[in-house]
């Protein structure tokens, strides 16, 4: 048995949430559509208009759940929570470390060469299972080159020098993924760079979706051993900018999100009709398309894998937790350094 926090996401427009007894309950329209005890909510998730009573939002601030407020694209906008009870010994040796040069590079060096491992596995991969031989080559190339960039940052002399090769390497890797994407899906779904606000194509839409609910899951994870999601390394410090747990979720971006959107686009569980097009050529997830994209992710999240450093089976949700954890040993000085989860 795994204790893991179940995380509740309410989509319908003009859904209400409200506290029944000890149960949260969803209306449409003055229709009950859920009701589940309240025991059983870790955190509460809306997206876009979606109402809810001021009974329940008290009860979950009192209970310790979180209430996460996302716009219809899955974008980050509120977080309600009560008191924060982290350890104040543990935010202060983050603060102080955040102020050491040596130690913000070194960390931010592990942040990035995690990411680019388990970016490298995603395109491996790619090319086991292409059937054409030049598109493999083509991965095995992209695949090389993120190898290189691997040794371009360990070499690293400061953070700006960092951030460009993993730019780089970013932009080759995004580049790569198209040819993970099926020869007859590829009309609909093809990356055209990396586009974010708004997204411009329906493979970065699906992409936006998926790394707005990881970053909540690593700023969750990051919360519940006491850091502070806002003071990072690798990213720069601003004003509502969750830092630390854009941090946490650079590891996990290629084997959690990327990996989940070409699986659903492959095996054709997301098609043209789950998309919209707005004003000035944004591409969003409709209402249908985010319900098929979020029911996936939860699945995805139950699934067990096995750590391997710790060396016992856990399910993917837990993921970030574990790692949150070794942030903070990192941090108190009980790690040498930072160890990111790399996927097999």
């Amino acid at each position: 048995m795994h204790a893991i926090q179940n995380t509740l996401y309410v989509m319908t427009p003009n859904a209400y949430a409200h506290l029944e007894n000890a149960t949260l309950r969803i209306d449409v329209e003055r229709e009950k559509k859920l009701q589940v005890p309240l025991h059983h909510i870790g955190s509460l998730v809306t997206f876009g208009n979606v109402m809810v009573s001021p009974a329940l939002m008290h009860r979950l601030a009192d209970e310790g759940k979180s209430l996460v407020l996302l716009d219809d694209s899955g974008r980050f906008k509120a977080r309600l929570e009560g008191p924060v009870s982290g350890n104040i010994l543990l935010r202060q040796a983050q603060h102080r470390q955040a102020g050491n040069t040596a130690f913000t590079l070194e960390f931010a060096c592990a942040v990035v060469a995690g990411k680019l491992k388990n970016s490298r596995s995603v395109l491996m991969r790619g090319a086991r299972e292409s059937f054409d031989g030049e598109e493999a080559r083509s991965l095995g190339r992209a695949a090389d080159n993120l190898a290189a960039s691997l040794r371009a940052a360990k070499d690293a002399a400061d953070l700006d020098a960092l951030r460009g090769v993993e730019g780089e390497a970013a932009r080759g890797y995004f580049a790569a993924l198209n040819l993970i994407v099926k020869p007859q899906a590829r009309e609909h779904f093809q990356l055209d760079g990396r586009s974010r606000r708004p997204p411009l194509d329906r493979f970065n839409a699906l992409l936006s979706f998926l790394y707005s609910m990881l970053m909540n899951d690593c700023r969750a994870a990051l919360e519940a051993v006491g850091l502070d999601p806002q003071l990072g390394f690798l990213h720069a410090v601003r004003p509502g900018r969750a830092a630390l747990a854009l941090d946490l979720e650079e590891e996990f971006r290629s084997i959690s999100a990327d990996r989940l959107a070409l699986t659903l686009i492959n095996r054709g569980q997301v098609t043209t009709e789950d998309f919209d097009l707005r004003e000035g050529g944004a591409v969003l997830l409709n209402d249908k398309g985010r319900r098929k994209v979020v029911t996936a992710w939860q699945e995805r999240k139950q699934e067990e894998v096995t750590h391997p450093l710790t060396e016992t089976r856990m399910p993917q949700a837990l993921l970030p937790f574990v790692q949150a954890r070794f942030v903070a040993r990192t941090l108190r000085g009980e790690m040498d350094g930072y160890l990111p989860y790399q996927a097999k």
